[in-house]
């Protein structure tokens, strides 16, 4: 079986929030960071889908780096590179109300789902909306991740040593 690394996020009721934002990651420099770390190319592909609540989904992922599982020892590394490239491209990104990147995140959680559990929910990487954010009262663990987004933010021991010492401009997600 195969496990889909990627970076799913909910845009609401509007099926064109969820193209508008598939298209803007379709059209994102993140194919040009993979031809510079490997010398294959990873495409990209974004699919719009709808939930059982009928809110509007994007998925973005790329080809070939965990459809196969971990395969090669650069797998992981180039991975880690793709997470924070995605959270990068993230903070840019058309209006979004919830967004992870990892494996297997399709549908995470539907928005009551979401609602319900904001509570008590420790998922790092998580990006919300402050709109969203703003329902509920209390998120412990949350920090402003870009303008209108707040987000948990992945544990230190995520990042290699090796990304650490990367300008500030490519790991401002950490």
């Amino acid at each position: 079986m195969a496990w889909i690394f990627s970076l799913s996020a909910e845009c609401g009721s509007d099926e064109s929030s969820a193209k508008e934002f598939a298209q803007y990651f379709q059209q994102s420099p993140i194919e040009l960071l993979w031809a510079m770390l490997d010398v294959n190319l990873y495409p990209c592909r974004a699919d719009t889908f709808q939930d059982i609540e009928n809110n509007w989904w994007c998925r973005f992922s790329p080809n070939h780096i965990s459809e196969r599982g971990i395969d090669s020892p650069k797998n992981p590394y180039l991975m880690e590179q793709l997470v924070i490239s995605l959270y990068s491209s993230l903070e840019f990104a058309p209006p979004f109300r919830y967004a992870l990147v990892g494996v297997e995140v399709d549908e995470f959680r539907t928005h009551s789902e979401l609602i319900e559990d904001l509570p008590n929910l420790s998922i790092p990487g998580l990006v919300l909306s402050t709109a969203l954010a703003e329902e509920v009262k209390t998120l412990p663990g949350f920090q402003p991740f870009s303008s209108g987004y707040v987000w948990q933010p992945y544990p230190d021991q995520m990042v290699s040593p090796e990304l650490k010492n990367q300008p500030d401009e490519i790991l401002s997600v950490s």
